[in-house]
């Protein structure tokens, strides 16, 4: 019998995952990506360090767990970033929360804050990674592992990659895509 020998990550390879981001002390899913982000091992920073080095070896159809403490990668929380303001004084589009906003310093430099409270007088905007002082679980599940081509590896990542939309819009109609 022939045995199939699985790809494993490695650098250069093409990889396709989906994840999960799990909070360690509450167990609530705080990030879920459902549709396979794409990415060029060792050429493209799509995950945070330690993950990226815990897929090295990993073959499709690995789901793995790893611990990570999120002040080792974004920091502690700074409270000095937290920022309220009266309703008023914030512009209409930024009193939703989730929204993000770009703010520039006296310096020059960008920054980018989250709306993170609206109510009747106040909006809060926090400058921390949403991720700053907590102690998450990405749960990774790989779907493909392959050599990246050529293309791949200079532009980081799949070339003129289209979603298969054809369970969506049904396998008798086409889509025709827009330039």
């Amino acid at each position: 019998m022939n045995e199939i020998v699985k790809e494993v990550i490695s650098d250069e390879k093409y990889v396709e995952l989906t994840y999960k981001v799990i909070d360690l002390k509450t167990e609530t899913v705080l990030t879920t990506v459902e549709f396979p982000i794409g990415y060029i091992h060792g050429v493209t920073e799509a995950l945070a360090p330690p993950v990226t080095a815990a897929l090295v070896g990993k073959a499709s159809g690995d789901v793995i767990e790893v611990p990570i403490d999120c002040n080792k990668i974004y920091g502690k929380r700074d409270e000095s970033l937290v920022v309220i303001d009266h309703i008023d004084n914030v512009p209409e589009e930024y009193c939703e929360v989730g929204m993000s906003i770009l703010m520039e310093n006296e310096q020059g430099e960008t920054k980018s804050f989250l709306v993170t409270r609206v109510d009747d007088k106040s909006v809060t905007i926090d400058g921390n990674n949403p991720l700053c002082g907590r102690e998450v679980i990405f749960k990774l599940e790989v779907l493909t592992v392959r050599d990246a081509t050529d293309e791949e590896i200079e532009a980081g990542g799949p070339v003129n990659a289209e979603p298969d939309i054809s369970e969506i819009v049904g396998t008798n109609q086409k889509v025709q895509p827009i330039n």
